[in-house]
């Protein structure tokens, strides 16, 4: 399945960033890159189903390469071994007043019904944090009282 989406991994857990053209996947996708984490894909990703997992890799002709607003597209980042990435977690950028305080648990749908917790983050200073600690979240590292995974 090919999403207009753009994707990064720490280690072989990926996180899906979502949302419409403009919102900042690109440059939360580099803020993460900066932070020690890898590319996968920027601007579309092949999603395939192995069972319960998905895994995710870019299209051959964007493998490697990241648009970054008012620069152009860069080629040479650090990168996820195609294909070794397991999706973990999607995250639905939004703009900051669309953000919910305190968010429901709610799920993403890939192909062949898998589901992966989502949450809605705005691109903002700490997103790269926040999406580090709600993958934290998925996996079980941390836990919460209330929220996106309680």
């Amino acid at each position: 399945m090919l999403l207009h989406a753009s994707c990064v991994a720490r280690g072989a857990e990926a996180v899906l960033l979502l949302g419409p053209p403009g919102s900042g996947k690109s440059d939360l996708a580099l803020r993460l890159i900066q932070g020690g984490w890898n590319l996968i894909a920027d601007d579309q990703c092949l999603l395939r189903s192995e069972g319960p997992a998905l895994r995710v890799e870019a299209p051959a002709a964007l493998r490697g390469m990241l648009e970054v607003r008012g620069l152009g597209i860069f080629e040479g980042l650090p990168m996820a071994v195609p294909g070794d990435a397991v999706l973990r977690l999607a995250v639905r950028l939004v703009s900051a007043e669309a953000v919910p305080r305190l968010p429901s648990p709610a799920l993403w749908r890939g192909p062949d019904g898998v589901a992966l917790p989502e949450v809605a983050l705005d691109a903002g200073p700490s997103a790269p944090a926040k999406v580090a600690l709600a993958l934290d979240a998925a996996v079980g590292r941390v836990r919460q009282r209330a929220g996106a995974f309680a």
